[in-house]
């Protein structure tokens, strides 16, 4: 079969629907488990300490910034790399301390790399059949098939990598993740390589195959978003080590500290020092939540937290009104406060610039740390 192909705008293969939703072939999930895992290249120290839980079926995001050791703990789980120390388990048995080694072909774990590692020498359904050795070459194709299937892709088996997109490129790679039917799904910032139109729905789809199949994920992110829409559970790292875990919700209202808080947001920033168990800022008094009286503090406070209201709060000005799609960021005079203070409401909300309007804020949103 002859298949034509073009870039990503327009192309043939990029609006190839995926396959039937609940078909994909479910696996036994495993626990993943990081025992006070730590390692380092060099003098370079990647991870300091781990301890992290997969329980089986749950879907965990590995959220930081570039070099933190997200790579490293993906790496390490997978058996590609050794750490210096601490215990990696799978569903209690060790496969990676002093106790000994699996490699990584027997411990039943699929790895998914950010820049998908398709051969490209060999078609489509070679790809995708690559991992199962163990299977007889009809019972293997068998299987890839049906992964290729489910991914909307069958109908290019034929093809060789290079003349599919990227989102059609990274649909492939995870059939071949998915088709050995992995206990434990590792995938490395699989969508970094996808423009954002089509980020969005592949990531959509692959969350939705990733609960198909029941296996245990860890997906390794720099992109709070992103995490936020996958996981059941965020584990974000800073310099090696895990800062704070819990659901999206949990960490996104609750930051362990300010930097963790900034990750997750922007945010409107103010200095202040705890008197009589408050704070004092341009937009009123915050309770500290128990702080020592005198601590130097900063106070931040999200653009969406802060309401229109129509008695109480404060009176301030709109300088400038910037239509964003479905909201409006204004900044705001405040008075005898030089810098601008930053609001986001619904665009039918929005008042325009040089409006004197009165605000007042949610203290659902209002965070309060030492400085």
């Amino acid at each position: 079969m002859q298949t034509e192909f073009s870039d990503t705008s327009g192309n043939q293969a990029g609006r190839k629907e995926w396959g039937e939703r609940g078909t994909a072939a479910a696996t036994i999930a495993a626990r993943l488990s990081f025992e006070h895992v730590s390692h380092s290249y060099g003098r370079i120290v990647a991870a300091t300490d781990i301890n992290l839980d997969l329980a089986p079926g749950e879907i965990v995001c590995l959220l930081g910034p570039s070099g933190c050791g997200k790579t490293t703990l993906l790496r390490v789980a997978a058996g590609v790399e050794r750490q210096n120390s601490g215990r990696v388990l799978l569903d209690g048995l060790e496969v990676s301390g002093p106790g000994g080694f699996v490699p990584p072909e027997k411990r039943g774990i699929g790895l998914m790399f950010q820049d998908f590692a398709l051969f490209p020498h060999l078609t489509i359904l070679e790809n995708v059949a690559f991992g199962l050795s163990e299977l007889d070459r009809a019972e293997a194709h068998r299987e890839a098939r049906s992964a290729l299937q489910r991914v909307g892709l069958l109908d290019y088996e034929k093809a060789y990598p290079h003349i599919l997109s990227g989102g059609e490129q990274q649909r492939v790679a995870l059939a071949r993740a998915i088709a050995p039917r992995p206990s434990v799904l590792l995938m490395d910032e699989p969508f970094s390589g996808l423009d954002q139109r089509l980020r969005d729905s592949v990531r959509d789809e692959t969350l939705t195959v990733l609960k198909e199949t029941r296996a245990s994920s860890l997906l390794v992110t720099h992109d709070p978003e992103e995490a936020m829409q996958m996981a059941d559970r965020i584990a974000h790292m800073r310099n090696g080590r895990i800062i704070q875990s819990g659901s999206p919700r949990e960490i996104y209202n609750n930051p362990v500290d300010a930097e963790t808080a900034r990750f997750f947001s922007d945010f409107n920033e103010f200095d202040g020092a705890v008197e009589n168990g408050s704070v004092d800022v341009p937009l009123g008094r915050v309770a500290a939540n128990g702080i020592a009286e005198g601590t130097k503090v900063e106070v931040l406070v999200r653009p969406s937290a802060i309401e229109l209201c129509s008695q109480d709060g404060f009176e301030v000005m709109v300088r400038t009104s910037r239509f964003l799609g479905d909201h409006c960021l204004l900044t705001l005079a405040v008075a005898g406060y030089e810098k601008t203070v930053r609001m986001k409401l619904r665009d039918s909300e929005a008042p325009e610039s040089g409006a004197v309007v009165r605000v007042c804020v949610n203290p659902a949103h209002i965070f309060v740390f030492p400085t």
